[in-house]
């Protein structure tokens, strides 16, 4: 059977396997019900219900933020715990070390969860629960847990090794390098924590200033290499400058007098989150959002659908990152860096797509978005079931077609892929449009495979009249009258 690769890339298997859209709504359902118990102050039944959120469904964000605010609430932010936590909480503790060594994740996390309902500052626990997220690829809960336990212990010099790791092989430099200057202030003979800070300082100020990646490499002549670092260096400094001018009375500043004054008026969150993601400071704007979670009682659906626009910006962020390292210096370890993050940006859309599925049913874009992402991950005939409840969509009908046809030709049910294509060719209103082209072109293929050649014809001698350099439309033209002379 001949046919034509799919033009949208198809993704292994993330290390978090998304979840079956049945056991999605069950966890939400019961997430809910966490939250209206967080209302009533029943904090205990309400770490129940967030700690199996949080085990079924460990790439969750906003799970494990909500698990965290609980129990911030039922302590009082007193970070120290239920009294004799630290003698309660070690049986836990080897529980979940025990768990983890033999990768059974989900006995691992529910043991982590038991010691944090005893102290949710717990630095070894948390320090264990990041190192369960790393096993599983699951970048921002992985950091959610770490900044949880500098916020408890600023100078710990094992979560701030940990933290500066996974922050530097994700691209967030100015973070890494914070961190690893607390491992240096600590252990000044560091020789990692001095490389990583000289190395990072580099790449940063060439990231953010788009210079010549060789400064990484020193492939670069001494002249050339010493202008540029001057230039860098001068960039860094005018932007310090306008900073420190432009910070007096800012509207930022009002936004956050506003909040300390009300802290409950969740609009001065929302307004100055917008701010800081305008910015592309996405930190800051989870930071501000979690708080703003826990002044709305976590039921402000303006909050969570903030949160998962952090969530899909900082995973296309760090794919960029990783992939434009990977072009740079091609080794192994990037290539796996950079297609474990490809995975993980389209995990992320996926279970957010999927969210928002859920709560607009009616929305076709929503379907066709999650269709897209499940269709990466190979989900097919799952992608075939989203990317069918989105052809109400006129304004994508034609795209959202040849998409099925792929998918349908994956499974191999080649006549309904047909089907599809030339549904899209119909459905095209621009006759020239590049889609039509493409549909044309995965009709005429496909048709070719079939032995239709009559219908192959057709549909390849169009594309051919409207782009003759097409792909190679005209030796595949030539293939037919090849295939006819043989018959």
């Amino acid at each position: 059977m001949e046919s034509e690769q799919s033009t949208t890339d198809s993704f292994p298997q993330p290390g978090a396997t998304p979840l079956p859209a049945a056991v999605r709504q069950r966890l939400q359902k019961v997430f809910e019900h966490a939250q209206r118990c967080v209302e009533k102050n029943d904090h205990d039944y309400a770490h129940q219900l967030l700690a199996q959120c949080v085990v079924e469904d460990p790439a969750n964000l906003v799970y494990l933020q909500s698990f965290f605010a609980n129990l911030e609430k039922k302590y009082g932010g007193d970070k120290k715990g239920a009294k004799l936590a630290g003698l309660k909480i070690r049986g836990h503790r080897s529980t979940l070390a025990k768990a983890a060594a033999k990768g059974d994740w989900p006995r691992a996390l529910e043991a982590g969860c038991a010691a944090l309902a005893l102290n949710p500052w717990d630095v070894p626990t948390l320090l264990a629960m990041a190192k369960a997220c790393d096993e599983l690829a699951i970048n921002e809960n992985q950091l959610f847990l770490l900044r949880w336990a500098l916020d408890v212990d600023s100078k710990d010099v094992a979560v701030n090794r940990h933290a500066a790791l996974t922050l530097q092989r994700i691209g967030q430099f100015d973070q890494a390098i914070a961190c690893w200057r607390r491992v240096e202030q600590a252990h000044p003979q560091d020789e990692e924590a001095v490389q990583a800070i000289s190395r990072l300082s580099v790449e940063k100020a060439i990231h953010d200033g788009g210079y010549d990646p060789a400064l990484l490499s020193g492939q670069q002549q001494p002249d050339a290499l010493r202008a540029e670092k001057a230039s860098v260096a001068r960039l860094a400094k005018d932007a310090a400058a306008v900073g420190e001018a432009g910070a007096s009375d800012s509207p930022e500043q009002r936004l956050q007098a506003a909040i300390e004054a009300d802290p409950a008026n969740v609009e001065n969150y929302l307004q100055l989150a917008d701010r800081y993601l305008h910015d592309e400071r996405l930190d800051e704007a989870e930071r501000l959002l979690g708080r703003g979670q826990s002044a709305a009682g976590g039921g402000d659906l303006r909050i969570r659908e903030r949160l998962e626009e952090i969530q899909v910006r900082r995973a296309r962020r760090q794919m960029a990152i990783a992939e434009q390292r990977c072009q740079q210096e091609p080794t192994e370890e990037n290539q796996q860096l950079a297609a474990q993050l490809r995975n993980q940006a389209n995990q992320v859309e996926l279970e957010i797509f999927a969210a928002k599925s859920e709560r607009e049913p009616q929305n076709s874009r929503w379907k066709y978005e999650l269709g897209i992402r499940l269709k990466r991950a190979g989900k097919i005939r799952q992608a075939i079931t989203a990317l069918q409840a989105a052809r109400c969509d006129s304004q994508r009908l034609a795209q959202v077609l040849v998409d099925l046809g792929e998918c349908f030709q994956k499974i191999e049910q080649y006549k309904l892929a047909l089907s599809n294509y030339e549904q899209a060719i119909e459905a095209c209103v621009e006759q020239d449009s590049d889609i039509r082209r493409l549909a044309l072109y995965r009709a005429g293929v496909l048709a070719t495979g079939l032995r239709e050649l009559d219908r192959a014809e057709r549909h390849l001698t169009e594309l051919a009249d409207l782009d003759f350099g097409y792909r190679d439309v005209a030796d595949r033209l030539d293939k037919i009258n090849q295939i006819r002379d043989k018959g």
